[in-house]
């Protein structure tokens, strides 16, 4: 059976006790936003180091994923993607593994861990960690939750990728640049996140198992070795996919500009006879200049001028230029 207790607004604690093993039972702690009065309680309850408490505060935040053991218990720290507004950055979690316990410190903002809690709560009899009483169980059953619900910013990542397609080929270029330049952030956020969890997982295994046989451990965390392989490996499909997206862009835009200068070196060069002949019969020189007597020398200027545009424009053409 699992029992419940809400120690304050922010802490709650499961305790889950098998009948089987009536001389045991596994606590997990929940705690959200950490402050002042959260890090007290544990403090008093538990024997941690101050660092390690100190780390765990909401106002803490760790640039990189920390695994260390101590005699008596393991802490950690584990980023996991998030999505919010369209962009994917890093949600914390502090972990505090012990023999008969489990701690779990966060901001709220990994909605699949407070989701998991509120399943276990209800229904902590599904669980592996039930079966073995074990902390180690109950660390793998939550990160996988938290791998599978990765795959999901995947997913999204995908849809996305395949709007960006239709969007480049629709010749929306300056749209596809943003949507593209977002991809990679995310992407790129993602990458960083995740690139260490693989060994972080194989360290995982050695500590304290509880009533769990260490080959079922290995089985269980080999499970989430797999999840993480897969989860790069799609995340490298989608990273070359962009590349490529992101060439076929550049692409396009190059050959608009490309066209967009013939088209006005061409316009250039048709109205070069206007510019010139306009030169030519406007300087001031009387003597001597061509139909500046004759009645219908602006006529005439104006016909020299349109065969000079008219040679232009069969020029080009013959050229297959436009």
């Amino acid at each position: 059976m699992t029992n419940y207790k809400k120690i304050s607004n922010n802490i709650q604690q499961l305790v889950i006790d098998n009948p089987i093993t009536p001389n045991s039972k596994l606590t997990w702690i929940d705690i959200k936003n950490p402050g002042k009065k959260e890090i007290e309680y544990l403090r008093k309850n538990y024997n941690f180091a101050l660092s390690h408490l100190q780390a765990s505060s909401a106002k803490a935040i760790s640039q990189r994923p920390i695994v260390v053991k101590s005699s008596d218990y393991t802490f950690m720290i584990l980023h996991f993607p998030i999505y919010k507004d369209e962009t994917i950055s890093a949600g914390e979690i502090e972990f505090f593994i012990g023999t008969d316990y489990l701690i779990t410190l966060h901001n709220g903002d990994v909605s699949t861990l407070g989701n998991f809690f509120n399943y276990s709560k209800k229904d902590g009899e599904s669980l592996k960690s039930f079966k073995f009483e074990s902390s180690t169980i109950l660390l793998y059953e939550i990160i996988e939750k938290l791998l599978l619900d990765c795959f999901s910013l995947l997913d999204k990542n995908s849809i996305s990728i395949s709007k960006l397609e239709n969007t480049i080929f629709a010749q929306q270029s300056r749209k596809a640049v943003s949507e593209i330049l977002l991809l990679r952030r995310n992407i790129i956020n993602t990458r960083k996140i995740m690139q260490n969890h693989k060994n972080i997982i194989k360290n995982l295994v050695t500590i304290q198992t509880g009533f769990a046989p260490e080959k079922t451990v290995r089985v269980y965390y080999d499970e989430l070795l797999d999840h993480t392989k897969r989860f790069w490996e799609y995340l490298e499909t989608q990273k070359e996919m962009i590349e490529v997206l992101n060439s076929t862009n550049k692409s396009l835009l190059n050959y608009s500009l490309s066209d967009i200068m013939k088209t006005l070196t061409i316009f250039s060069v048709i109205v070069f006879p206007l510019t010139l002949l306009a030169a030519i019969f406007g300087m001031n020189t009387v003597g001597g200049m061509p139909f500046i007597n004759n009645p219908h020398g602006f006529w005439m200027v104006l016909g020299l001028m349109s065969l000079g545009c008219l040679g232009m424009i069969v020029f080009f053409h013959r050229k297959k230029w436009f």
